[in-house]
């Protein structure tokens, strides 16, 4: 098997402390301009299904889009290991660009429910593909605490954009119709899309594996990496305790408790406001001082004070009591949330960060319609307020899965293989003899200087002096390979006449053993020890000894194999010319020139990058 690399995805990140705060800023701008458009979308669409089917239409347009955000967001985690972010994002905010400026259109002139119901789905399955990609770019940015500035300030960003895009959605559909909304919804998209091909550019995509898994069977690699890694587990519950105890009490029981104690529709309008500008002003705090505030207070002390508060706001006995806990509310959810999400990607593989950011983003958009199916059944039974305080009590769980989070050391092996099985980074051994380096092409090692073939030698006698001058002399004709291995107990191939084998030359390295030999192969004599009677030998068959025109009786050019093996009688070993090493003649000084690797047994060795 070839090596493949299969390291994570690469891109231009930084080696300084110094964050790129450009590409930041642009990836935070781009942003805010897409989910403002995105928010007012959302309102003209709800408005107009109420005028088209009233509340049975707004429940069948809200599940057309959740439902399958919510699935693809499991599909989204290994899209985005697999293809990258950049091809995901790119990908994804092209079509949805198109999609919204072609239901521009058809809402201009058509008024019925299925057309807005085919393009919520749609672009639910868009925004599942690309959520958990997005979740990659910040930290191939930033690092350690910058990181969690960076994260605050995209929270700041997704707490601005419902405060200003649902306004400017009611006014879009008041001027004008649903289609007006739609084309600037549209036009945000590719606002967004400038912004990512200058954020993501220079990314690549990871290198293909090929045999891997299918797509199917990698979207649940962020639950098994809940298995596999304490501290992105405990995190895990801390987000989703807190999401399972907000979302009904802010959606359902805020309305219900207000008008079970005669404070009028004024009192839910200040209580979510005055949360919605606590936590912007903290968000906005923690993008300039996150790297300032300890990790402890961020994540555990905040998050026992959510649970607190909004345990506290069940009590509340008047509407500007319920407004001020409701702010404070605001103000740690506003650091709270960063720190998990900033805690979250730095516990998570690198080569698997789709995968674990597409768990997390499940547990915020996934529970909500738990959470209310949950708690509105209990509240028929318990009553609003003591299902409120049911509600506190879940999110008290939270600190405490933050402490045991931070407390979590990582795997005695830290898991940085990809979804295939490899490790990121480090090319799979090959089954063959010798390790595949990344070039993909086999080496071998020098040639073994014996210990590993037999030789058939002559016996051996002192060479002569046209040996030594340079002249010609007697050589030795080497044994024909025989076409598989020889067991070493085989007797030697018969003798042919010297004039009728060609003259040696190196082998070449074959699918043997390192040094290019098939295992149990005969190795050709050493010229510079062939036995001077071995010429009266070949003269006795008929044959005529073969002479060369270079040095030892050699052709020109042709590179003169190793010694013989450890223990077998040699000559001495020849003068050396000028220029050559001398030689002691003494066997065991001949590896040196081509020591066996330890691999030398032929068992496939892993490489080391």
């Amino acid at each position: 098997m070839t090596a493949t690399p299969t390291e994570a995805e690469t891109d231009p990140r930084a080696e300084a402390a110094a964050v790129p705060w450009g590409r930041v800023g642009a990836l935070v701008g781009g942003q805010a301009a897409v989910q403002l458009g995105s928010f007012a979308l959302l309102i003209a669409m709800n408005w107009t299904a109420v005028k088209i089917g009233g509340t049975g239409a707004v429940t069948l347009l809200m599940l057309s889009a959740t439902v399958p955000r919510a699935l693809m967001l499991v599909f989204g985690g290994a899209l985005a290991d697999v293809l990258g972010p950049r091809f995901v994002l790119l990908r994804t905010t092209a079509a949805r660009a198109a999609l919204l400026a072609c239901g521009a259109v058809v809402t201009a002139t058509t008024h019925q429910l299925w057309p807005l119901m085919v393009i919520a789905l749609l672009e639910g399955v868009l925004l599942g593909a690309a959520g958990p990609a997005s979740g990659m770019l910040l930290p191939r940015f930033a690092r350690g605490d910058q990181l969690a500035r960076a994260n605050s300030a995209y929270a700041t960003v997704l707490r601005v954009a419902p405060v200003l895009g649902a306004p400017a959605g009611a006014w879009l559909i008041t001027v004008g119709e649903l289609w007006v909304a739609m084309l600037a919804a549209a036009v945000t998209g590719l606002i967004w899309l400038g912004c990512l091909l200058f954020v993501t550019r220079g990314f690549t995509r990871p290198a293909r594996q090929p045999g891997g898994r299918s797509l199917l069977r990698r979207s649940g690699d962020g639950f098994a990496l809940l298995a596999r890694y304490p501290r992105l587990r405990w995190m895990f519950i801390a987000s989703l305790c807190l999401d399972m105890a907000f979302s009904w009490p802010a959606e359902v029981a805020l309305p219900l408790l207000v008008h079970e104690r005669g404070w009028g529709v004024g009192a839910v309008a200040m209580v979510l406001a005055a949360f919605s500008v606590g936590a912007l002003a903290s968000s906005a705090l923690g993008a300039a001082f996150a790297h300032r505030i300890p990790v402890f207070v961020r994540l555990v002390v905040t998050g026992a004070g959510l649970a607190a508060g909004i345990t506290v706001m069940a009590l509340m006995g008047s509407p500007a009591s319920l407004t001020a806990v409701a702010a404070g509310v605001g103000l740690l959810s506003g650091l709270n949330g960063p720190t998990i999400v900033t805690l979250y990607q730095q516990a998570a593989p690198e080569g698997r960060m789709g995968a674990a950011m597409s768990t997390l983003a499940l547990a915020g958009i996934g529970t909500a319609p738990l959470s209310i199916a949950l708690f509105s059944s209990l509240s028929l039974v318990l009553g609003v307020e003591r299902t409120w305080l049911l509600c506190g009590a879940v999110a008290a769980v939270s600190p405490v899965a933050a402490v045991l989070a931070l407390r979590a050391r990582p795997p005695a092996e830290p898991d940085t293989a990809d979804a295939d099985g490899q490790r990121a980074g480090a090319p799979e051994p090959s089954p063959s003899a010798a390790p595949v380096p990344r070039s993909g092409h086999r080496t071998a090692p020098p040639p073994l200087a014996g210990a590993l073939t037999r030789r058939t030698h002559s016996p051996a006698a002192p060479a002569t002096p046209a040996d030594r001058n340079g002249g010609p002399a007697p050589q030795s004709a080497p044994p024909a390979e025989p076409p598989g291995p020889v067991s070493r107990s085989a007797p030697p191939p018969p003798a042919t006449s010297a004039s009728a084998l060609p003259a040696h030359r190196p082998a070449e390295p074959g699918a043997g053993d390192p040094g290019g030999r098939r295992a149990g192969a005969l190795e050709p004599v050493c010229p510079a020890t062939a036995p001077a009677s071995a010429a009266a030998a070949a003269a006795g068959r008929g044959g005529a000894p073969r002479t060369g025109t270079g040095s030892g009786g050699r052709e020109p050019g042709a590179v003169p194999p190793a010694s013989g093996p450890a223990g077998s009688r040699s000559a001495p070993a020849p003068a050396a010319r000028p220029g050559e090493p001398r030689s002691t003649g003494d066997p065991a000084d001949a590896p040196a020139a081509g020591a066996s690797p330890p691999q030398a047994s032929g068992e496939p060795v892993p490489l080391r990058t």
